[in-house]
């Protein structure tokens, strides 16, 4: 397969590093470029970036010259993957599509735009149809795409097999969520350390909306929101990696647990039918451990570390109608941000939407 040119636009914050160790070797993509602000331009990325992750920076990048996050210094890459904050991210991305850019964004400036895909491949690869709206409405060459929240992804990961199989009437959901999600140096060590944050800024309105667009129908150009009742409630906890949910549902008819159970193991979408290179190879791994599932082992989950989400704890509820319970926890930096922006740009390469 002939590889697809692709810059990095925030290379140097978190969730940059992550697409750039996601994307060093990447089989479908090679990196052109890095872009990021004005202090990190002109030199090279081992300079520019402090590299926070494990393994070490990759060799074939470090040399690499940091560019300014404009048009022209990223024009040679087909993809541009965006890492960029969401104020910034609402200025630059239509700039890029404009010029004839796929941009695979992982900011929340666009997400809820009625033309713009908010894509989790095995769960709504049938709203990548958007794209053509978004052509004929905005008349660009290239496009958006974006992943959802962090807190979303792994919420409708673990959603997805039940609403098809079952539906689902009402939601409720508590986030535990990771220090990674608010980037480097988000939180205060004197505010966390012993501590829990019971509020983190839109955070629950993005868990509740983005829920419904994600699972909503694509029907006559547009997505149909689902119609499940959602209540959030999400906060911030001293652990690095790793965001944990507890969900409780109430689904469109009564089931067993082995059912429950079944029908999230086997879950399998068209990620894992094409072997993605970023698809595990099993979306959802049901803990049968009554201590599981934890973040610093869920974490990793998955063939491709990372980017499978732990369900466990599953169990009824004795409120809720048709009420059942359950924890799942995973990756909010690869499989909530890096790597599903990733996973979404291999999609449309094998689907043949890049162009």
């Amino acid at each position: 397969m002939t590889k697809t040119s692709v810059a990095v636009l925030g290379a140097t914050g978190m969730v940059g590093q992550r697409f750039v160790q996601l994307l060093a070797n990447h089989p479908y993509f090679e990196i052109e470029a890095f872009t990021a602000s004005k202090q990190s331009v002109g030199k090279c990325y081992k300079e520019a970036a402090k590299w926070y992750l494990h393994p070490p920076m990759p060799e074939e990048v470090k040399d690499m010259e940091v560019q300014p996050t404009e048009e022209k210094a990223v024009e040679g890459a087909e993809i541009v993957f965006s890492a960029l904050p969401s104020n910034v991210a609402k200025k630059v991305e239509p700039v890029m599509a404009k010029a004839g850019h796929l941009v695979a964004s992982n900011a929340s400036s666009y997400r809820m735009e009625s033309d713009v895909p908010l894509l989790i491949p095995e769960v709504n690869p049938e709203h990548l149809a958007l794209l053509y709206e978004q052509h004929d409405r905005r008349g660009w060459e290239g496009s958006i795409v974006t992943n959802p929240n962090c807190t979303t992804i792994i919420l409708v990961l673990a959603l997805k097999p039940l609403f098809d199989d079952f539906g689902i009437e009402r939601l409720f959901v508590s986030t535990m969520q990771a220090l990674s999600g608010a980037g480097y140096g988000g939180v205060k060590s004197m505010e966390i350390q012993d501590n829990l944050i019971p509020y983190i800024g839109k955070e629950e309105w993005k868990t509740e909306n983005e829920t419904l667009k994600i699972l909503g129908e694509f029907k006559n150009g547009e997505i149909l929101p689902a119609k499940i009742e959602i209540s959030s409630s999400c906060h911030r906890v001293p652990v690095l990696d790793g965001h944990t949910e507890a969900v409780f549902l109430e689904l469109g008819k009564e089931t067993s647990l082995e059912e429950v159970s079944e029908s999230l193991a086997k879950f399998k979408a068209k990620p894992q039918e094409l072997k993605l290179p970023t698809a595990p190879e099993q979306p959802i791994i049901v803990e049968t451990d009554a201590n599981k599932p934890q973040p610093r082992s869920a974490r990793f989950a998955g063939s491709v570390e990372g980017m499978a989400v732990a369900v466990g704890r599953i169990r009824k509820d004795p409120i809720l109608k048709n009420g059942i319970r359950f924890v799942v926890s995973g990756n909010n930096a690869i499989r909530g941000a890096a790597g599903a922006s990733v996973l979404n740009a291999e999609l449309m390469k094998s689907e043949g939407l890049l162009k």
